[in-house]
């Protein structure tokens, strides 16, 4: 039968479009099959408001892995990043104000303790340290251990070893913390401050449905300081034009490469024949044919409508049908007539803080009672009361974003339950007037300055970008699910259910956030598998 292509990439997400180019680089015939009218998944631009576009959905830039920006030329293909002048802006309840970042190190947090003060730059040395080896392990291809996995398996396979010779006893023991205990025990150890927790520790809950004191939790916050921005280690930035300006120049260096890239796309079957995976069938009647053919889906939905049952084992059925997903997010674009004036920090004129992450949560016990409050559902049908809100007002560092004047903000809120009793649609008004009215009670003016709105319930971040139960890192980061187990035992190198089927987005190592490896690790191993060598 005759073949379409040689691999077939399903979603055009960011990790699609690096593994589709990086395997046409190699010389491969390469399709990438995306089911929206856009490529980029969910790290894609859009006008939500008229005259106003943002980042839908993902929005901020540190993750992207250098070598994946270098090999692709994406800077040559226009992608630029602008730093925030300092990490975050806290507004506290007794009308001061915490920030982080930039010039405000250690002088600030003194405000507060000289203690903390202190031990910061140990703390962060202490992050630095583990950064160092498990970034050089984030581009591996992890052991595919198929029974009796452990986390003392993956740490005694060779790979690892052979990084951790470059830890001391000290640095090993670290690691095993970041790895097992939750983010507010470890801060708590450090840090007597609560500004500075909370400012530490919002890493811990983005996008993980669950409190800081959550046994694993610290793992969450290592996850998002591997990055870097303009080479500067743990800095976030802003792509100029949004996240879109990522995909965007992944997509122009695919086509460069011959890639093939079809939108309005929607696979509704992978093809199997005698075992192996030989092609999708679309849900517009049409079939592509290929031997090798590589998911950029979450697994679960891939596994649970993409694949039939009678293909997969029973014990992969059961297990990917409990796979944990679900990030606790609700996400909202919102287009300003002026910026907000806060009240520990008064002025409409823009001001440093408002190029920063504004958070609204003064605490990690603030943190922790949001979660509890959602997941209790005991007041209402499932959202925090008191949510958490990270505020980034992107057209603050981009004029491209909105109309002269106007500004545009993302609010990334935590935590609401992601089902909802009576379903999301019945409820996602009222959690964005919630989300409004948060940030309204540091800042009066923003309720009345806000033009209009665009608001994501979890459900709809399923609907939208595939994110099941609104995970925004296609399966929870605990360590049964990650490694070696991400997403299941016997498929962490990237090799799925099937022959011929492999795994490239985020649910695959090293999990999510806008990184490109998962689907530059995949590449590496296709490419293997086929005989042939990485490019670049």
């Amino acid at each position: 039968m005759r073949n379409d292509a040689d691999v077939l990439v399903i979603g055009g997400g960011h990790n699609g479009l690096v593994c589709a180019a990086y395997l046409a680089g190699a010389g491969l015939k390469v399709t990438v099959l995306e089911r929206r009218a856009l490529v980029g998944g969910a790290a894609v631009t859009e006008e939500f408001h008229p005259g106003f576009r943002n980042s839908v959905a993902s929005y901020t830039v540190s993750l992207l892995n250098p070598r994946v920006i270098r090999e692709l030329r994406l800077a040559e293909h226009g992608l630029r990043v602008v730093e925030r002048p300092y990490s975050n802006f806290l507004p506290l309840p007794d009308g001061d104000a915490f920030r982080l970042g930039g010039t405000h190190g250690q002088a600030e947090v003194a405000r507060w303790s000289t203690r903390d003060a202190e031990r910061l730059p140990q703390y962060y040395g202490m992050l630095d340290r583990v950064v160092q080896v498990l970034r050089v392990l984030m581009d591996r291809t992890p052991p595919n251990i198929s029974d009796r996995f452990v986390f003392a398996d993956w740490l005694a396979s060779y790979a690892v070893a052979k990084q951790l010779r470059h830890l001391d006893m000290r640095g090993r023991r670290d690691l095993l913390d970041l790895f097992t205990r939750s983010a507010g025990e470890l801060l708590d150890h450090w840090f007597e401050g609560e500004p500075l927790k909370a400012a530490l520790g919002w890493d811990s809950v983005v996008g993980n449905f669950a409190s800081p004191y959550t046994a694993g939790s610290a793992y969450v916050l290592l996850h998002h300081v591997f990055g870097e921005t303009n080479g500067k280690p743990g800095v976030w930035g802003h792509a100029i034009g949004g996240m879109g300006a990522i995909t965007q120049a992944m997509r122009a260096e695919c086509e460069s490469r011959g890639v093939r890239i079809e939108t309005d796309a929607a696979v509704a079957q992978v093809l199997v024949a005698d075992g192996k995976a030989v092609g999708v069938a679309l849900e517009d009647g049409r079939e592509f044919r290929a031997p090798v053919v590589t998911s950029n889906l979450n697994p679960k939905l891939l596994y649970t409508k993409l694949v039939a049952p009678t293909h997969l084992d029973d014990d992969t059925r059961e297990r990917i049908a409990r796979h944990r997903n679900g990030s606790g997010t609700f996400r909202m674009n919102v287009a300003l007539s002026e910026l907000p004036d806060f009240s520990a920090a008064p002025g409409t004129q823009l001001q440093p803080h408002h190029q920063s992450g504004i958070l609204v949560g003064h605490s990690l016990h603030y943190f922790e009672n949001a979660y509890f409050d959602a997941k209790s559902k005991a007041h209402n049908a499932g959202w925090s009361r008191r949510p958490i809100v990270e505020l980034v007002i992107s057209s603050t560092l981009d004029d491209t974003l909105a109309p002269p004047g106007q500004h545009v903000a993302s609010l990334f809120c935590q935590h609401v339950h992601p089902e909802v009793d009576g379903g999301w649609d019945a409820h996602r008004d009222t959690v964005a007037k919630l989300m409004i009215d948060t940030v309204d009670a540091v800042a009066p003016n923003f309720a009345r300055s806000v033009l209009g709105h665009e608001a994501l319930s979890p459900l709809d971040l399923e609907r939208r970008f595939g994110l099941v139960g609104g995970d925004i890192f296609h399966g929870a980061l605990g360590l049964d699910q990650m490694f070696s187990a991400r997403p299941l035992l016997g498929q962490g190198s990237y090799r799925g259910a099937l022959r011929g089927l492999y795994l490239c987005g985020s649910g695959s190592h090293p999990g999510g956030g806008v990184t490109g490896l998962p689907g530059r690790n995949a590449a590496r191993e296709i490419l293997k598998d086929l005989g042939r060598r990485l490019p670049g």
